[in-house]
């Protein structure tokens, strides 16, 4: 049986604006926003198209540089010159969390110098106090009254309840296809389930709902795994969506079978709580039970008991998807993951899980020579 869902999903990842901009010509407001701390569930209640801002590895840097420093995380930089060659000029808005220096700073430098119809800068707190929460919430007040102002309406609390529900049921799936990784041999590889979530960052939600309900028929037509039987990894890392470096790690010997990564569980392994005010349900979700570095845990007890409060559940994802190593990703300058990286490194050592941390500069020459230090990993795990 022909695997359409998935034949679907490579055709978003190669045409991912296609969708967006189908949309737009038909009326629809498309608002891009950066990061797991925005909301989107206050986007598609008020009837706008949600686009995940992502870069292009294959790409190189052409025109970003004359803005912005070199010396600042390549994701952004590569993010902003598709950006400033008109590759992102379908947007109607943009938004921009408090999720680290260098997504704030280019705030900023992308409002002057393109000067979108819509733009706001979401202020989230680096602390998980009551106090914090409180000024959360209050934020994405004055978040949800941009939006109104933007659709020239309000955005009602069974509309906001709706669109929770909506991406709780894309949570779901997305738990449901990762299921499917479970299995020695894997049902689904590590590059299959990248594309898959880079493709539902770039449609409606209510397109990713079907388009996941298909991949996830698509697997269940399959008699056995197409796979072999590899060393089996989890990549932990930030704002990784390049499918190349999940494909060049398969091919050199391995099954990625986990992830904790922006695009991954970091954003969909949770949900939003249905509360009168469905602004405390968003606040106490996107503040509390996003893991990101660059969100400050009150530390307590000794400095193996607040390793386990941390990276506990790096340790539970290792153990549950039975893995025999983990690559830690980080992308240059990410000064947030730098930081945690060695600490996570030990704490799943000791956990009986080999760790490999190696730092990529988003491009399709890094992977090159990434290969190596994968194919001696691999050695050292098999």
């Amino acid at each position: 049986m022909a695997e359409e869902a998935l034949a679907k999903v490579d055709k978003i990842c190669q045409e991912r604006d296609s969708r967006a901009k189908e949309l737009k010509g038909e009326g629809k407001k498309v608002v891009g926003y950066f990061c797991a701390y925005v909301p989107a569930e206050i986007l598609t209640a008020a009837g706008l198209v949600p686009y995940r801002i992502t870069g292009n590895i294959n790409e190189p840097i052409s025109k970003a540089d004359a803005y912005v420093e070199t010396i600042m995380c390549p994701f952004v930089r590569n993010c902003f010159d598709k950006a400033i060659r008109g590759e992102y000029s379908f947007l109607n808005g943009f938004i921009v969390p408090h999720s680290c220096d260098n997504v704030v700073k280019i705030y900023d430098i992308w409002k002057y110098n393109l000067k979108p119809e819509y733009s706001h800068f979401l202020n989230v707190p680096h602390t998980t106090t009551k106090a914090s929460m409180e000024f959360f919430k209050a934020e994405l007040g004055t978040f949800k009254k941009s939006i109104e102002d933007l659709v020239g309406r309000e955005i009602s609390s069974g509309e906001l309840n709706d669109a929770i529900k909506l991406h709780n049921e894309q949570r779901a799936l997305i738990k449901e296809l990762y299921e499917f990784r479970k299995q020695d041999p894997p049902l689904i590889s590590g590059s299959e389930v990248m594309k898959t979530m880079v493709a539902i960052s770039k449609i409606p939600v209510q397109d990713s709902n079907d388009l996941l309900k298909g991949v996830i028929s698509d697997i269940k037509g399959r008699s056995s795994s197409p796979f072999a039987k590899l060393p089996r990894l989890m990549i932990y890392g930030p704002e990784i969506d390049d499918v190349p470096f999940i494909e060049m790690v398969e091919e050199t010997g391995a099954n990625v079978v986990i992830d904790d990564i922006c695009l991954g569980t970091k954003s969909h392994w949770w949900d939003v709580e249905i509360t009168p005010d469905p602004l405390d349900g968003i606040a106490e979700a996107y503040l509390d039970k996003i893991n990101c570095s660059r969100t400050y845990r009150q530390r307590w007890g000794t400095r193996d008991e607040d390793l386990d409060s941390r990276f506990g559940y790096l340790r539970r994802f290792a153990q549950d998807y039975n893995v025999n190593g983990v690559f830690l990703y980080i992308i240059k300058y990410c000064d947030n993951y730098e930081f945690d990286a060695i600490d996570i490194k030990d704490y799943l050592e000791k956990a009986g899980f080999p760790g490999l941390v190696v730092e990529g500069d988003y491009t399709a020459m890094s992977i090159e020579w990434l290969k190596t230090r994968v194919q001696a990993f691999l050695e050292m795990v098999s």
